[in-house]
């Protein structure tokens, strides 16, 4: 029985110390009480999480049943980011989306903390280079999601909603997803999504992804992205190359090298950058750390280089985190 219980025979990432330390008497710190208190966190709130999309899911659709793998999520995390004379300064994160769908109707109502279509593309492409100040504020919305499918294989979306504000800016939304794969190795997915807010006036994404393994269990990846600013009468475009790879049951390396550009006043490169982000899972599949060193050359700097350190650790209160698109 002992044999069945010894700490030898669990996965190798269960623990984080060594195989002579299984049985030593834990050390009282300020750091055990804060890393229980956080686990605690986590095994009292994601089950709330969880269950309020549900009970609002049988509540709206007067069914009993609720739909399995709800996206609702709560990302609440600290970040620091250090640059060129800099000191390194802290700062609260939070997003969230409240995914609630309904069981007799393809019908979901969707509450998250920002909208991607008012966030400008490169702040998108660099996201998680940046600390929450650094962030574009488009405040939270609420929408009705229609869901439906073209065909045998093009995944369709409209939304109707407000950003919640007030006033309140109305929108509408409808988003066409579609995945092939051309082989063993190459899956390319699309994206095409048109959008008017009230306030903001009509956008316009096209976004194209290929990827492949390559060798030693690296993943390959390529994105090209169009966006139609209306109100600026412009053209914004990225394309990004990266990399991915898991190093072992806790840490996955990805780096990246990235080109901005605009159509206006004519086509022009508006910045390019590169990082790298070292992602390592703290705890379970909720708690991870990210350390991303970057470099950017932004064309208002005249392309000088512009290097950051970001810090980060991110606690994920859901039962379902978000996939990659590969």
């Amino acid at each position: 029985m002992a044999d069945i219980l010894s700490p030898s025979r669990l996965p190798i990432g269960f623990f984080t110390f060594e195989p002579d330390e299984y049985w030593a008497e834990p050390r009282d710190s300020y750091w055990l009480k804060f890393s229980n208190w956080v686990l605690r966190q986590e095994r009292i709130q994601s089950p709330k999480v969880q269950s309020l999309g549900q009970w609002a899911d049988r509540t709206l659709s007067g069914s009993d049943r609720s739909l399995p793998n709800n996206e609702s999520y709560l990302r609440l995390g600290f970040a620091t980011e250090s640059e060129y004379g800099d000191p390194a300064q802290f700062e609260p994160e939070a997003r969230f989306r409240l995914d609630i769908p309904t069981t007799e109707r393809k019908l979901r109502l969707v509450i998250e903390s920002e909208s991607d279509e008012l966030i400008p593309l490169g702040e998108r492409q660099r996201d998680r280079q940046l600390t929450e100040p650094e962030r574009s504020d488009t405040e939270a919305t609420g929408a009705l999601r229609y869901l439906t499918r073209i065909g045998d294989a093009i995944n369709f979306s409209s939304d109707v909603g407000v950003r919640l504000r007030l006033p309140p800016d109305a929108f509408w939304r409808a988003t066409a997803e579609k995945r092939w794969r051309l082989d063993d190795n190459w899956i390319i997915n699309a994206q095409q999504r048109l959008y008017y807010f009230h306030q903001d006036g009509w956008g316009e994404r096209t976004w194209i992804g290929a990827g492949r393994p390559t060798r030693n269990g690296w993943y390959f990846r390529s994105s090209s992205e169009l966006e139609w600013i209306h109100r600026e009468k412009e053209f914004v475009a990225a394309q990004i190359f990266s990399l991915r790879k898991q190093m072992n049951n806790r840490l996955i390396v990805t780096p990246r090298l990235g080109v901005l550009g605009e159509s206006k006043p004519g086509w022009r490169t508006t910045s390019a950058f590169g990082d790298v982000t070292f992602r390592y899972r703290l705890h379970s599949n909720w708690l991870f750390a990210e350390l991303i060193p970057a470099l950017e050359f932004p064309r208002e700097d005249s392309f000088k280089d512009r290097a950051s350190l970001i810090f980060r650790v991110e606690m994920f209160f859901s039962g379902v985190i978000e996939e990659d698109r590969f």
